[in-house]
Parts: C-alpha cells; sequence; structure tokens
C-alpha cells in the first residue's frame, strides 16, 4: 500500500517497484487462508480480551514497533498521536488513509516541524536522525514566570525543542514508502542518549523495547552512562523457562540468582541480537518500579535516572 517506512533517501526504480509488489501479493495470497481462521479462533477472543474490534487512539508517542505491528496483525487500527504540554498538546497524528506504522503520522494543519543537529542546529535532510523541533499556533509563548526555561525551549522563530529524537521519511515517487513522506519517526529521548567512549550514539529505548517482548522480562533500563541492564524479571516465567530448558530440576519452586541472571542475560541477548549495540552486564532485582517508590511517572514512564541512583553501587560493581 505503500506505507513502508525506511530512511533510504535513493528513488526505487518503476521496475524493482513492481516485482517488490507483486512478490508482496503472492506472499498475501499465500497467508490469507492462515489470517482468516487465526482472525476466527485468535483474533476475536484478543479484541473481546482488550475491548477493542476496530480501531483505536495511542496519544503521546511513538508506539513500539512490535506492538504496532500486532495491532495491524489482528485487525485493529491504532492511529498514533504525538504532542507536549508544551504544544496545547497535539502536533502531529496518524490518518485513516496514511496510517504509517512505526510513526506519529503527518503534521497537523498550520504546523510545522523540522529535525537538526544536536550540536549545530543546522537543519537537516530527510531521513536523516536528529533533535525533533516544532512550530505552530498551538505551540506556547514561553514557561510562566521562567524566561531561562523559555529560552532553552524556544528559539527567536518559535521553534520549540520537543527533547525528542527523530527524523522525517523522505519523499519517494515509487515503490513500498510512496505514501510515506513527510511522516515523522520519533526514536527516543536525547537526553537519554548514550555516548560511548567511541563517540558513538546509542538509544537505549531501542534496546530496551527489544527486551520487553521476552516474556521473561518484567521491566528493563539501560544505564544511561555505560550499557549494563537493570532487569526486573518476571519470575514465574523465568523458573519455568529454566525447567523447560533443565536448567532445574522439574520439581524446583526456586531458581538461584547465579542461574537467573544467566538466563536473563542470554534472552536479552537473543532478543536484542538486531540492535545496534548489545547490553553489557546486566543486574537482576526483586522490587518492580512503581509509582510509589518514585521510580515511575504518574503516567507509567520510568525514571530513569532514579533507577540508576538507587542501584549506583551495584552497577558499580558489576564493572569491578
Amino acid at each position: 500500500q505503500g506505507l513502508y517506512l525506511t530512511r533510504n533517501t535513493e528513488q526505487p526504480s518503476y521496475l524493482a517497484s513492481f516485482l517488490d509488489c507483486l512478490w508482496a501479493r503472492i506472499i498475501a495470497a499465500i497467508l490469507w487462508p492462515l489470517h482468516v481462521l487465526a482472525k476466527k479462533l485468535v483474533y476475536q477472543k484478543i479484541h473481546s480480551a482488550i475491548g477493542i474490534s476496530k480501531a483505536g487512539i495511542n496519544g503521546g508517542g511513538s508506539l513500539p514497533m512490535h506492538l504496532d505491528k500486532f495491532f495491524e496483525a489482528i485487525g485493529v487500527t491504532v492511529q498514533n498521536g504525538y504532542g507536549l504540554t508544551e504544544s496545547s498538546p497535539v502536533v502531529a497524528c496518524r490518518r485513516p488513509y496514511c496510517n504509517v506504522i512505526g510513526s506519529i503520522g503527518h503534521p497537523i494543519q498550520h504546523t510545522e516541524f523540522k529535525v537538526v543537529d544536536s550540536e549545530t542546529g543546522e537543519v537537516l535532510p530527510p531521513g536523516t536522525r536528529g533533535i525533533v523541533k516544532v512550530r505552530g499556533p498551538q505551540v506556547m509563548k514561553g514557561y510562566y514566570k521562567n524566561p531561562l526555561a523559555t529560552k532553552q525551549a524556544l528559539d527567536e522563530d518559535g521553534w520549540l525543542d520537543t527533547g525528542d529524537i527523530g527524523w522525517i521519511a523522505p519523499h519517494h515517487l515509487a515503490g513500498r514508502s510512496r505514501r510515506c513522506g513527510g511522516v515523522i519517526v520519533l526514536e527516543g529521548r536525547a537526553k537519554d542518549t548514550i555516548v560511548l567512549s567511541s563517540g558513538e550514539n546509542v538509544e537505549p529505548l531501542e534496546i530496551e523495547e527489544a527486551a520487553m517482548r521476552s516474556s521473561l522480562i518484567q521491566q528493563i533500563v539501560v544505564d544511561q552512562r555505560r550499557l549494563a541492564a537493570i532487569i526486573v524479571p518476571n519470575k514465574d516465567e523465568v523458573l519455568q523457562a529454566a525447567k523447560v530448558s533443565s536448567i532445574v530440576d522439574p520439581d524446583a519452586v526456586d531458581l538461584g540468582r547465579d542461574k537467573m541472571t544467566s538466563l536473563l542475560y542470554e534472552e536479552l541477548s537473543k532478543w536484542t541480537s538486531e540492535c545496534s549495540f548489545q547490553v553489557g552486564p546486566i543486574l537482576v532485582v526483586d522490587e518492580p518500579f512503581t509509582i510509589d517508590s518514585g521510580l515511575m511517572t504518574p503516567t507509567m514512564k520510568i525514571r530513569r535516572d532514579q533507577v540508576v541512583a538507587k542501584y549506583k553501587e551495584e552497577i558499580a560493581n558489576l564493572y569491578k
């Protein structure tokens, strides 16, 4: 349908696009009977469980790609929107006629986006990752009685620094991405970026989202200074996996810390194998991150700095 995301700015040839489309239709035709069967036996039960059968709205920011693909597979259209308190709050959303999964859609009316280099402020071309900025009538004029914070967030031309890292999809005349031009893709928060000693930038969100696909991992935070991971395990799932793998006796009711850490490390490595970087040592903790403990925000976002501060000594010991 021309809704495939890519950062590649090179225009595909019409012949390659035709062959690609033909192959996709062949695969779809082969899978169609299986899809119809799954719709009757599985998808209807999922629709009933989540209370959604046709469409839903997700607000605030990007959905993890695996969730976006899951909802698409079961026939639920998710229209993803994005905005900030400082922008009243909506600045972009996905439309029913151009619902590009993995993106936050096109800017809404009278709203502009641009992506700039984090160091130079230079406007970057489509497909290039940088700091996302937005301008429009819904963007605030400034923070109340706080000119310093206003100056940091807004420039003289009214561009709001969202603090998010992302890119704008390039325009293609043909091929799978021909209808994606101009949609915005978010990939994490700028302040969360980890800069390695080699100078390379790592986005922890990519690793965390991949790891959360494992049923053994309940919560995870990648340390912002080093590529260590703090993991809250799903203990029942971990124990069951250990029994299946014959790591422990089938009648065991507990799993030692060393064996649990080893199993979780293997699981983490498996799910993050396609990420740009791999996690180093891991720290397994028993206490989940909650709002009451101060480790999550009221909107259920993990406070990275608070988690890392709480386990500062344990993380340091991982590298001794």
